[in-house]
């Protein structure tokens, strides 16, 4: 196919020099100095710039002196702490790459992760200590630290006691640092993130993220979002998720902004904190925009402080969209993303918002809208498949070439399995999706996961996992399921969450005589989605 004429983002282009993410982050730490950096949102505990530097310099060295460097994988099953932070930073400036997991997970899906990622060290805090290291064990991790204390596991902060104090030999707080070992990052070619995604189908998979990644992404987003060092940012997007980790993480630190972290939503807790620290920025997914729209306990604090709230992960209604906005009385506006483009690859513009638009393309990122039957590119207005390209886009799966080669099209493109139209204007708008993913607030669920969990049943003969839409969640994934034996649907869905993180679970199943599927053995999924959509609102066979 010959290469047609894409979009193309109409911003200037960004900054190209080519740096390690740690180097571009903490240029000026020095002059930031006793500004702060990391406010942990529950006890108010705090990390200036200067404190943070030396941190992430400590830990590199600490985790040298452990064996680890270059090419080394670190997994963090963590909450949103300034821990996050320090741990993250500290294995990327070793030269190693660092895997966040979502600390929910089961061992035995954790385990997985660790095992794919190749994760020689494993970093977390004492309520899941016990399913960390069973999935370590699992996973033959014999390095497991620990973000406070916890009896029977090394501390996290052993790390930071290598060397001596930096400030106290008048070092420069800038890396490269005294304590930092010596390595040369390549990063057009050293990964720094392993990220992991279901992609457009399938189980979940590692994404390979350079340190050219990383900073492209953050150069990119801050072109249209402008934080400043008078910004206060809570950090309520999951780190181990790529809007936390690749926004609003290096976002905030690079524009010497305060990011004030948050380990678990509640709304009342989330709304405390933009009142108590007079925040002016955050990213949340749909679910928080309908409760800042519409609950009334929003009216109990003051929020004056807001300047932009954005929302990604999962698309948002317009209606929702303004009537968010209207209420807090500052812009509200979505993003498209991937974790396989980093995160963001379109946000709407500040200065000229377009609501139910998931944005127009951000700095040096072009998009082609492909017929998904005849492969044709189309024109504005027409729906397609939205590919992509651009400095953010993925180097690749881990140890997944046929998936790689599915994702990624000749000449760079990202195939994106989702159909979107794009307008005269040059906004993005998401009328569906190719792609089997389910969005469950945000959080990905991979059908094939569940169904094989499903099919592992004595008592099931075959099963289909598709999404049913929900006004809350924006979509829970249910389970169409044909039976050899007699079972409950209790059964199942119980079987099925025992084996699973929360947001995984089965919302709904229904017993079939036959799962629809074609005459070579593919699954119709897309005949049960519409049936789903059909016949939302109304009672399905079996719910829980």
């Amino acid at each position: 196919m010959t290469d047609p004429q894409p979009w193309r983002s109409d911003l200037p282009a960004v900054d190209d020099r080519a740096v390690g993410v740690t180097e571009f982050l903490f240029e000026h730490a020095a002059r930031l100095g006793d500004k702060p950096a990391l406010v942990d949102g529950p006890s108010g505990r705090t990390l200036s710039y200067r404190q943070l530097a030396e941190a992430v310099e400590r830990v590199a060295a600490g985790l040298a002196a452990r064996g680890f460097g270059k090419g080394d994988v670190l997994a963090l099953s963590s909450p949103n702490l300034p821990e996050y932070a320090v741990a993250m930073y500290g294995a990327m400036a070793a030269g190693g790459v660092v895997t966040g997991a979502n600390p929910l997970l089961t061992a035995g899906e954790l385990a997985g992760q660790l095992a794919d990622a190749g994760a020689s060290v494993l970093v977390t805090v004492p309520p899941f200590l016990h399913t960390a290291q069973a999935a370590a064990e699992r996973a033959g991790v014999a390095d497991v630290l620990v973000i406070g204390e916890a009896e029977g596991a090394t501390p996290f902060a052993s790390l930071l006691a290598s060397g001596g104090n930096p400030t106290d030999r008048g070092t420069p707080l800038g890396f490269p640092g005294p304590l930092r070992p010596d390595v040369r990052i390549d990063p057009a070619g050293d990964l720094a993130a392993l990220p992991y995604s279901s992609g457009t189908t399938g189980l979940p998979k590692g994404v390979e993220l350079t340190h050219a990644n990383l900073v492209a992404q953050a150069r990119q987003a801050q072109a249209v979002m402008g934080v400043t060092t008078d910004d206060v940012v809570v950090g309520v997007a999951p780190f181990f998720h790529a809007i936390g980790q690749n926004i609003i993480l290096p976002c905030s630190l690079r524009a010497g902004a305060t990011l004030v972290t948050m380990p678990r939503f509640d709304l009342a807790g989330f709304l405390r904190l933009v009142q108590d620290h007079r925040a002016t920025f955050t990213i949340v997914v749909p679910p928080v925009v309908l409760a800042l729209a519409g609950h009334p306990l929003v009216d109990d604090y003051d929020l004056s402080s807001l300047r932009l709230v954005g929302c990604g992960s999962a698309p948002l209604g317009a209606d929702v969209e303004q009537r968010c906005a209207d209420r807090l009385g500052c812009p509200v506006i979505q993003g498209f993303g991937m974790t396989e483009g980093t995160a963001a690859l379109a946000i709407v513009p500040l200065d000229a918002p377009r609501p139910g638009s998931a944005g127009r393309l951000l700095p040096g990122t072009e998009a082609r809208i492909v017929d998904p039957v005849g492969g044709g590119d189309l024109g504005p207005g027409r729906t397609g498949e939205l590919w992509l390209r651009g400095p953010q886009v993925m180097r690749g799966y881990r140890n997944r070439p046929e998936a790689t080669a599915a994702t990624l099209a000749p000449g760079g493109w990202l195939r994106s399995g989702d159909l979107c139209y794009i307008d005269a204007d040059g906004y993005l708008f998401v009328v569906d999706r190719l792609k089997e993913l389910i969005k469950y607030k945000g959080a990905q669920v991979a059908p094939a996961e569940l169904e094989a969990l499903l099919c592992a049943h004595p008592a099931v003969a075959d099963a289909a996992v598709v999404p049913r839409p929900d006004p809350e969640a924006g979509e829970v994934p249910v389970a169409h399921v044909a039976t050899r034996s007699e079972v409950g649907a209790a059964e199942l869905e119980a079987w099925v969450a025992e084996r699973v993180a929360p947001f995984k679970r089965l919302r709904g199943i229904r017993f079939v005589d036959q799962v629809p599927r074609s005459p070579t053995g593919k699954l119709l999924r897309r005949v049960l989605v519409e049936a789903e959509r059909a016949d939302a609102g109304r009672v399905p066979v079996a719910v829980s």
